[in-house]
């Protein structure tokens, strides 16, 4: 059995396969989808190492703090795009954001905390202190 389209369903089917190419030939679209990145978090040999799987991510997107005793990590990243042809002008931006925080226990040192990223891995280490190291302040009765 044939099936015969019409001149106009040809348009239009042809129309739908234009635009659908259109918009899955696009990296961008992928990035919309709003997702926390994975972390990972380990205490060994008096340090604690927190790895970020944060791909798409440039070092200078990366703002780490903290901000009374919790160590907060977020960024923000956004690309824009635009391609120019004789039919038509095609502009298209996507912007991607996290922000995580967690609160830091007291046997850590907070002026000796490091961060890296590189292959969309961003590592931070954070020293615990030796219980002996601790600061103890006398206080006076009075």
């Amino acid at each position: 059995m044939k099936t015969t389209e019409t001149p106009d369903q040809l348009v239009q089917s042809s129309l739908v396969s234009q635009i659908e190419d259109f918009w899955s030939k696009d990296e961008l679209t992928g990035a919309l989808k709003k997702k926390e990145p994975t972390i990972n978090i380990i205490e060994k040999n008096g340090v604690y190492k927190l790895r970020v799987l944060a791909p798409g991510f440039k070092k200078r997107d990366f703002r780490v703090a903290v901000e009374d005793r919790s160590l907060i990590i977020s960024a923000e990243h956004s690309v824009e795009k635009k391609e120019e042809n004789e039919n038509y002008v095609r502009k298209e931006f996507s912007a991607n954001s996290f922000s995580r925080s967690f609160h830091l226990p007291d046997n850590v040192t907070l002026d000796n905390i490091k961060a890296t990223y590189k292959d969309g891995l961003l590592n931070i280490t954070i020293n615990k202190t030796n219980p002996e190291e601790q600061e103890v302040k006398d206080i006076k009765v009075r």
